[in-house]
């Protein structure tokens, strides 16, 4: 019998499987044409992660904001408004950035607990005086310089929420930026800038991850992540049976990307056999039936939206990967923008 708290948490995943993969890693509108995958280069600073993210950061500001948002025009208002506060608080104009590539290192502080310290290498085109003088100057007088095998890392107190690229909130305190050459910035924590220079000088990129998260030359963002036995260890997944199905995926991988009036999802779980694939499915499947139940619970309009991810949803096993899509419409997103 399925726990009430496991069947609370877990039987939304499969018709709001847009409404967190999207809030989680922002929303993304893609064109016909390829995207340029991530420059190498970028991806030789990141340190070991245990996840990446691609963003393709021109194309969202340019395509995606107007296309999720706009049909409410006070909401796409405030979300540009979050983008020149980013600036604002951090000296960074995100408009000068074409795509960033985010490392993700899972940690355990406590036996229960799992924090995710992140770093991202931002690709665009800058002017290291002004980003510079432009950092200083959002500080306020509150920052700091550290050299660091031969660069400068500029560390600033944010103490505030910050809307990246003006779509989902997270809280900065204390920020690093270190300007790597003309083409790019890495910003996170100091310890993790200092981490990405170390990367830098190793020029190793983490090629098996980057390969996961550039599968879909077409997608705004993709993302690949290794699923560890000591961060299934902290998840609360539920019964036994359950338990076991999840504890079989070894990595995740997948993208973002929408038509001119659909998002759509993919992601994809590789386990550690063809049955485990199989079973994992057989889970999945079970989820979207009790999901039904849950939807009728929302309050509009996102019930509609998660109606629409359920009965959009496709499951497909192949090998040992169990493929998961969906769609919703563009505009009906903006519901998950506050």
């Amino acid at each position: 019998m399925i726990k009430k708290s496991f069947a609370s948490k877990f039987a939304v995943i499969i018709p709001a499987l847009v409404i967190i993969g999207v809030y989680s890693l922002s929303l993304a509108e893609q064109r016909q044409r390829p995207s340029a995958p991530a420059p190498s280069n970028t991806a030789s600073y990141l340190p070991a992660s245990d996840a990446i993210a691609v963003v393709d950061v021109k194309r969202m500001l340019r395509e995606t904001m107007p296309s999720i948002l706009g049909g409410d025009a006070a909401k796409l208002a405030e979300a540009n408004a979050e983008v020149d506060k980013f600036k604002t608080k951090t000296g960074v104009d995100l408009h000068s950035i074409d795509r960033v590539v985010i490392g993700i290192h899972y940690t355990y502080p406590t036996a229960t607990s799992t924090r995710l310290e992140t770093v991202a290498i931002a690709h665009g085109t800058f002017d290291a005086r002004a980003v510079a003088a432009s950092v200083r100057a959002a500080a306020k007088g509150k920052s700091r310089e550290e050299k660091y095998r031969g660069a400068t890392i500029t560390i600033i107190n944010v103490n505030d929420d910050l809307k990246l690229i003006g779509l989902w909130t997270m809280r900065v305190n204390e920020l690093a930026i270190c300007m790597i050459n003309q083409n790019l910035l890495a910003l996170g924590t100091p310890a993790n800038v200092r981490a990405a220079i170390d990367a830098g000088k190793a020029g190793r990129a983490p090629a098996a991850l980057m390969s996961l998260a550039t599968r879909d030359p077409n997608a705004v963002i993709g993302f690949g992540a290794n699923i560890t036995p000591e961060l299934l260890s902290k998840m609360d997944v539920g019964n036994d049976t359950t338990a076991k199905d999840v504890g079989a995926i070894r990595q995740i991988y997948g993208s973002v990307g929408s038509t001119q009036t659909d998002v759509t999802m993919m992601m994809v779980a590789r386990t550690d056999s063809i049955e485990s694939a199989k079973n994992l499915g057989d889970t999945v499947d079970g989820l979207r039936q009790l999901g039904g139940f849950f939807i009728m619970r929302m309050a509009q309009p996102r019930k509609s939206l998660a109606e629409t991810a359920l009965n959009n949803l496709k499951i497909t096993a192949r090998g040992n990967e169990l493929e998961i899509r969906t769609q919703v419409t563009a505009a009906s997103l903006a519901a998950l923008i506050k």
